[in-house]
C-alpha cells in the first residue's frame, strides 16, 4: 500500500507565498487586457477590472491598422529571430572555450567578461562607436551592442563544464576535432541550457527600447517598442484625427491598453515551445546529489 507524503508546512508556505507572486505578475496584464476589449464607456468610468465590460475589438482594430504597426511588428521579429540566433552562436563559441582548463589566457578573458558585466563605457562611447561603425539608422545597431551578454556566457560555461568528460574523450580517440565535437556531441544533450539562454535573448531583444531610441531615427526602421511608445504618448492626437463616429467608440485608455497587449502576446506564443526544455534548464548550475 503506497504511503502519503506528508504535506509540510514549508512546503504550504512555498506554495502560497509563490501563488501570490505569480498572481502580482499576472493580474496586471489581466486587467489591462480586458481594458484593450471592453467598451469606451466602460473604460472611461473605470469599471473595468479583470473581465470585459461591453465587449469591443475597435481598439484592437485600431491599433493594428496603423500604417506603421506591421512594419514595426516585421522588424521586432527580425531582430529577434536573428539577434537570438547569433547570439546563442556567439555566446557558446566563447563559453565553450573556457569551460577548458587548457585554455591559455582563460582566466584573463574571464576577467574581462566580469569586467564587462559590471561596468559599461556610456551612452555617448556607444553612440560614437555605432556611428563610427556605420550602423545608425540600421537594425543591426540593435543586434550587435548586446550580441554577447555576460552572465549568460557565464550560465553556459557552467553548463558545459558540468557535462562527462568521457563524451568529448571518445570523439577525440575517433578522430573528431573540436567543432565536430562542439555540433555533434555537446549541443544535441545541451538543448535545456540552448532553450533557456534562448528564451533570455529573445525576450531581451523583443522588448529592446533604449538602443532604437538611441540609434534609429527613420519611421520605418524602428521596432515594435517604439511603436508602443509612439503610440502610447500620441494617443490622444491620433485619435484626434478620426471621425465622430469612429472616436466615439475610442477611448484614449482603450487604445493604450491594446497596444500593450498587441507587443506582448507575440512573445508569449513561445514559451509554451520552450517550457520543457526552459524548466529542465532552471536547474543549470544548481547542486546535484
Amino acid at each position: 500500500m503506497k504511503r502519503k507524503r506528508r504535506v509540510e508546512p514549508f512546503d504550504v508556505v512555498n506554495v502560497v507565498l509563490l501563488g501570490l507572486l505569480g498572481a502580482l505578475s499576472v493580474v496586471p496584464f489581466i486587467h489591462v487586457a480586458a481594458k484593450s476589449v471592453s467598451g469606451e464607456t466602460a473604460v472611461l468610468s473605470g469599471d473595468v477590472s479583470f473581465w470585459p465590460i461591453g465587449f469591443s475589438l475597435k481598439s484592437l482594430q485600431f491599433v493594428m491598422m496603423q500604417s506603421s504597426f506591421f512594419q514595426s511588428f516585421l522588424n521586432s521579429v527580425f531582430i529577434t529571430v536573428l539577434g537570438t540566433l547569433l547570439s546563442l552562436a556567439f555566446t557558446v563559441l566563447a563559453a565553450y572555450p573556457l569551460s577548458k582548463g587548457t585554455l591559455k589566457g582563460k582566466r584573463l578573458i574571464l576577467w574581462l567578461y566580469v569586467f564587462c558585466m559590471l561596468f559599461h563605457g556610456g551612452i555617448i562611447p556607444t553612440y560614437m562607436l555605432i556611428k563610427g561603425l556605420g550602423l545608425l539608422n540600421t537594425l543591426w545597431s540593435i543586434i550587435v551592442p548586446t550580441l554577447i551578454i555576460p552572465f549568460n556566457m557565464l550560465v553556459a560555461k557552467t553548463f558545459f563544464e558540468g557535462l562527462p568528460d568521457g563524451l568529448e574523450e571518445s570523439a577525440e580517440m575517433d578522430g573528431a576535432g573540436y567543432m565536430r565535437i562542439l555540433v555533434s556531441i555537446v549541443l544535441p544533450v545541451s538543448l535545456p541550457m540552448l532553450a533557456t539562454l534562448g528564451l533570455f535573448y529573445a525576450v531581451h531583444y523583443w522588448n529592446s527600447f533604449f538602443y532604437p531610441v538611441l540609434f534609429i531615427s527613420k519611421p520605418e526602421m524602428k521596432p515594435l517598442q517604439v511603436f508602443l511608445y509612439d503610440m502610447i504618448t500620441s494617443t490622444e492626437s491620433a485619435t484626434g484625427t478620426l471621425s465622430a463616429d469612429e472616436a466615439f467608440n475610442l477611448s484614449t485608455e482603450g487604445v493604450r491598453s491594446a497596444t500593450i497587449v498587441v507587443s506582448t502576446i507575440p512573445i508569449l506564443l513561445v514559451y509554451p515551445f520552450l517550457q520543457k526544455y526552459f524548466v529542465k534548464g532552471l536547474t543549470i548550475g544548481s547542486v546535484k546529489g
